[in-house]
């Protein structure tokens, strides 16, 4: 049995892998967490209770669904590898018998999961360990699918983490920070050393927390308070995002010209907004870019 009683140690990891016949692969990003401490870490700073519908995405061997599953929250654990995804059923009921019928697990891609596909409560939180290539969009889509996720920690890639918490002025702030900040606030919540995983990463870990919105989950399709999008839809302000930043050396009024239909109606889009048409996407909020956007129908 484990060293720490109800979760996963290193043995039990690799005992599990290879009754499995597993070997972690780079393509989907596995790389399993095996550290008791880091796993408690986790849940804490996710502030998991009782009350708590989790989704995690990537649960892998289990190591983080048991420490979810012991804070009495219910889990919808989505898995895309079919092994992994068979066998974290069996695994609760060895480790966490009290709270196995908390469990769901769904063999799905977290990038094309639909909200009609969730089983049981809404999810409230999202807790996660994503594969590094496709964090950013993994939770940009739940975002927008799910607007019930009122609060999330996801590890990722260090270099990943500091984009998606970035502020206006940082030398990383960027499309990610922008559409991120759309949702809430964003920032980074510590590091996650190497030697936690197996196999052993060749990249460093952080942990990165967000906090919806007040009011999303009662907002539209969007996902955000109509008050704050000033009328604009979460495409068109992404659009822009987008736009501004595909040439983030040039100035705004040259980088939206093909977003704005010439560079002369760009610049009288950005001086109704209230912003300067000589500045870079990147001293921008998110409060600028919607602005923006709202000015357009005006101009």
């Amino acid at each position: 049995m484990s060293e720490t009683p109800g979760l996963l140690g290193p043995a039990e990891i690799r005992a599990s892998a290879a009754a499995l016949g597993v070997r972690p692969t780079k393509k989907l990003g596995q790389n399993f967490v095996h550290d008791a401490n880091t796993v408690r870490r986790i849940v804490e700073l996710a502030r998991v209770g009782t009350s708590d519908t989790v989704l995690e995405v990537g649960p892998g061997l289990g190591s983080l669904t048991l420490g979810l599953l012991h804070t009495g929250a219910r889990v919808l654990a989505v898995e895309i590898d079919h092994a992994l995804a068979g066998r974290l059923p069996a695994t609760a009921a060895a480790y966490a018998p009290e709270a196995a019928d908390r469990l769901a697990v769904l063999e799905r891609d977290a990038l094309t999961l639909r909200a009609a596909e969730l089983p049981g409560p809404a999810p409230t939180t999202l807790v996660a360990n994503l594969p590094y290539n496709v964090a950013v969009p993994v939770v940009l889509h739940l975002l927008a699918e799910l607007p019930t996720l009122r609060r999330g920690l996801v590890m990722v890639q260090t270099e990943v983490a500091e984009r998606m918490a970035a502020r206006p002025g940082s030398r990383v702030y960027g499309v990610p920070s922008v559409k991120l900040a759309w949702y809430g606030r964003v920032r980074t919540a510590g590091s996650v050393p190497r030697s936690v995983f197996w196999p052993v990463p060749n990249v460093d870990s952080s942990l990165v927390e967000f906090e919806r919105h007040p009011g999303a989950e009662r907002a539209g399709a969007d996902g955000v308070r109509p008050d704050r999008a000033r009328g604009v839809d979460r495409d068109a302000v992404f659009g822009l995002v987008d736009a501004a930043f595909a040439q983030r050396r040039k100035t705004l009024r040259a980088a939206l010209a093909a977003w704005a239909g010439s560079a002369e109606r760009a610049g009288a889009l950005l001086t109704a907004a209230g912003v300067d048409p000589a500045t870079r996407g990147e001293r921008l909020t998110v409060d600028d870019f919607i602005a923006i956007a709202a000015a357009a129908p005006t101009v």
